[in-house]
């Protein structure tokens, strides 16, 4: 069983009673029942009778097709009495529990069995709408104004713009390529304890694909960090859109074969094991998101973690979010209800070879078209990769640019636009802490989801060509 971390809960969460309208909902099961407390309108009365999708059908040993053809196609239409591939719209369309609908709940159970072994047994899944409302939640739940979190040194800007208004502190983990790097979380997390300090409540992780950097971080960090957690009795937010986006090792375009695709057990024991994997305590809370593997605009997404703790979720869901989409829900299951496991998770690895394609044709037109005064990182997980520069070694960063680091980020940024491209600066991710200054290696965020092969090269050549500039070569 998990451990009891109601300690860490938020005052206001903990000032949280059940929905007085939402108890009585279990009434409406009751045979021969005279339902009269609850608004909730005729089935007749919704203006939609059925609800019709096109999708593409596994296998996708090819990878992602472009579109449906005749041969791929898979089509369905979701009733207000669909039968058991489906949730009716009867339901879907109508007010629904802060948990979700009971059949993709039971689809994303059997998932998550299939992928993480959790090694303690009261455990569920609710779902949200979309990691970024289950992060609001979780600040909600476990923290009060004027208590910290622990962000990684780099962060997506919309986590730190979701906290900090909220009158949360934040302090950073010291982070390389492998993500964040334990040693130095121990020493900080030491040093606030001998102090007599507050320690922070949580840990807030991209640990796979993380945004900006690209990082990734292998089993045993995450077991390093995990145990440090456990040590100094923290909660771990796992925030995992880009998990099922592990790629293939990157090989140059010589060598390259054409990628192998593998069963479904053999796809699972390529994924390294999550953090939820490790937690005996029953302190991580994974976010979940379809946005990534689906599409962004499902706004669908779900979280796992020990059931006393989602318990206070659903209370705050209730009287905010109420439940996803119907229209998404209904959708989004009706898809993997005929796709199965098996088809969902051949989708997984279509993506795989996907992004590790346009991973590899971006790294190919960065080592070709940048200049060697700038080093390119080569991620495996994600959709994103960096391109830094250490300031001191440009000839003239005390002249011209002051000594300020960020001042040539600028320069490098502002002659990229002239030229026609796009990178987004690294430092508009750094998370500085009291008095600190930023560091002196800058780098650049690109990402090879969002063009074809062809813009990638030409964006990286206009790169290239804006440091060669900015450089003096």
């Amino acid at each position: 069983m998990p451990l009891d971390l109601s300690h860490l809960f938020s005052t206001e969460v903990k000032a949280r009673s059940p929905s007085k309208l939402k108890t009585i909902a279990s009434h409406r099961a009751t045979p021969d029942i005279a339902f009269l407390g609850g608004g909730l309108p005729l089935p007749s009365y919704f203006a939609w009778d059925t609800l019709s999708a096109t999708t593409r059908k596994p296998p996708f040993e090819g990878g992602l097709p472009a579109s449906v053809t005749a041969s791929n196609e898979l089509s369905f239409t979701v009733t207000k009495e669909s039968d058991e591939l489906d949730i009716p719209l009867s339901k879907a369309l109508q007010y629904g529990t802060p948990k979700g609908p009971t059949q993709l709940l039971d689809y994303l159970v059997e998932h998550t069995n299939k992928i993480h072994s959790i090694p303690y047994n009261d455990w569920e899944i609710i779902t949200t709408v979309g990691s970024t409302q289950s992060w609001d939640s979780c600040i909600r739940v476990f923290c009060d104004p004027g208590d910290t979190i622990l962000v990684e040194k780099y962060a997506f800007t919309s986590a730190l713009e979701t906290a900090v208004p909220q009158g949360v502190t934040t302090l950073t983990m010291e982070m390389d390529d492998s993500g964040i790097i334990p040693e130095m979380l121990e020493e900080k997390l030491a040093k606030i304890k001998s102090s007599g300090a507050k320690l922070p409540k949580l840990i807030y992780t991209v640990p796979t694909g993380q945004n900006p950097t690209g990082s990734s971080m292998p089993f045993e960090r995450r077991k390093a960090v995990y145990d440090i957690a456990s040590k100094y009795d923290i909660i771990i937010i796992e925030d995992e859109p880009y998990y099922f986006l592990q790629l293939d090792q990157y090989v140059k375009a010589s060598e390259r074969t054409k990628p192998t695709h593998v069963s479904s057990e053999e796809f699972i024991k390529s994924l390294v094991p999550s953090f939820l994997n490790l937690d005996v305590d029953g302190r991580v809370v994974r976010l979940d998101s379809f946005s990534k593997v689906l599409a962004p605009g499902s706004r669908l997404g779900w979280m796992t973690g020990q059931t006393a703790i989602l318990e206070r979720f659903l209370r705050v869901h209730e009287t905010s979010i109420q439940t996803p989409s119907g229209f998404s829900s209904a959708m989004v299951y009706g898809t993997l209800a005929r796709w199965g496991q098996d088809g969902f998770l051949d989708w997984l690895q279509a993506l795989r070879h996907e992004y590790t394609y346009k991973r590899d044709s971006a790294i190919d037109s960065a080592l070709k078209h940048v200049p060697s005064v700038a080093e390119v990182h080569i991620p495996i997980a994600g959709m994103f990769f960096t391109i830094s520069f250490d300031t001191t070694k440009h000839p003239e960063f005390k002249t011209k640019y002051n000594s300020d680091p960020l001042a040539l980020e600028k320069d490098i940024y502002e002659t990229t636009i002239q030229k026609n491209a796009l990178l987004v600066p690294g430092s508009w991710f750094e998370v500085l802490e009291e008095g600190e200054k930023p560091s002196t290696n800058i780098f650049f965020r690109a990402t090879y989801a969002a063009t074809n092969v062809e813009v990638l090269d030409k964006g990286l050549e206009r790169f290239g060509a804006a440091i060669k500039q900015v450089w003096g070569l």
